[in-house]
């Protein structure tokens, strides 16, 4: 049996989430699983759907890491473990055992300066583990930079589910939606500084000269929700750009799947970096070229001007010019064709091979 220990888990939306609901459900065809997993109110139908065990902790975030620590331990005891895989260092934190632990790791998370407090602790928990599981070589080279023992350091690049059938019902309703809107790009995440939705507004606001009929799609939530709808309209962009959130995936996925280009160049905003970009890869499946930032780890995500490209996300006239050179001659289908063909490499049943070479 191998525990997995998260702090993001579906039905709560993200990445992180998306990343360990697949790590899960994939070790489960191979291993006995249980994951201890954070509460969450809509929890109960969701797990009920799963075929390992998931237990819930509940609670303040403190409290409840304590708790969740006793509660392993307790478990750890009682029964056989084979390992334990952790999604953050801080899940380990209060974990006492021999058995072999592994860690992902993700990028914003270790980007502490190195000495700090925070870096200390961090360097004693993944120094201490069997293998540290970096979703990038971004992500490796950081931790080598902040203290981590390279040996101990293997990249898997995050792993995605097969691409869901597209409902004709809700690609009727994105056609109705977007009319004769063309091109269309889409960004699908968080609203926050890192995913640097300013900037590609202030692009968009130069594209519309040139392609009057563009139209720029936004699905997510997040803090900075409110500043970007204020920023559309001090651009004068009301009519180019469209929100969703609290969508249905199959909607989701039909507006991905009729967009021309996914935008997503991140930046390094104070701590808080891209280390990968799952995001990029389920554009990917349909079909989507992407537009990544040279800040982070995109570039495993995205190949260079053959599955889409990768600009200086803190210049604004990289992005312009590399979505100009995207949309001009419909160069987008080529890179989004290459984009499909190369996805096949990101497949759960492909990636999983990796984990199971570090667990034997």
């Amino acid at each position: 049996m191998y525990l997995i220990i998260t702090r993001s888990f579906p039905p709560e939306l993200g990445g992180m989430q998306n990343l360990m609901w697949g790590l899960s459900n994939e070790m489960s065809k191979n291993f006995l699983v249980k994951v201890f997993a954070d509460y969450q109110e809509n929890h109960k139908e969701f797990d009920k759907e799963a075929n390992f065990s998931i237990e819930r902790v509940g609670g303040i975030k403190f409290l409840r890491k304590i708790r969740k620590a006793q509660l392993i331990n307790e478990f750890l005891k009682e029964n056989k473990v084979q390992g334990i895989i952790a999604d953050h260092w801080k899940s380990l934190e209060l974990i006492k055992t021999t058995k072999k632990k592994y860690c992902l790791i993700h990028g914003k998370e270790i980007n502490h300066p190195k000495g700090s407090f925070q870096n200390k602790k961090l360097v004693n928990v993944l120094n201490n583990v069997e293998k540290v599981i970096a979703n990038s070589e971004y992500t490796k080279n950081l931790a080598i930079k902040i203290g981590v023992e390279e040996t101990k350091i293997v990249v898997i690049n995050p792993g995605v589910n097969p691409p869901k059938e597209l409902n004709k019902k809700s690609l009727d309703k994105v056609e109705s939606l977007l009319k004769i809107k063309t091109p269309r790009l889409i960004t699908v995440s968080r609203f926050d500084k890192r995913k640097n939705h300013e900037k590609v507004l202030m692009a968009l606001r130069n594209l519309k000269q040139i392609y009057p009929n563009i139209i720029y799609i936004c699905i997510g939530y997040g803090e900075e929700e409110n500043n970007i709808k204020e920023l559309v309209k001090e651009l004068d962009l009301e009519t180019q750009v469209m929100f969703f959130k609290d969508i249905s995936d199959d909607l989701k996925n039909a507006l991905v799947a009729k967009s021309n280009i996914f935008v997503m160049p991140s930046i390094i905003y104070k701590k808080s970096v891209e280390g990968f970009g799952i995001a990029y890869i389920e554009a990917a499946q349909y079909g989507i070229p992407s537009l990544g930032g040279k800040d982070g780890g995109a570039s495993d995500a995205i190949k260079h001007e053959e599955t889409g490209l990768i600009c200086d996300g803190n210049e604004l006239d990289d992005i312009y010019s590399s979505l100009n050179l995207m949309i001009e001659n419909n160069k987008y289908l080529e890179l989004g064709k290459n984009a499909k063909e190369r996805v096949e490499k990101f497949q759960w049943d492909r990636t999983f091979e990796e984990y199971k070479k570090i667990f034997n």
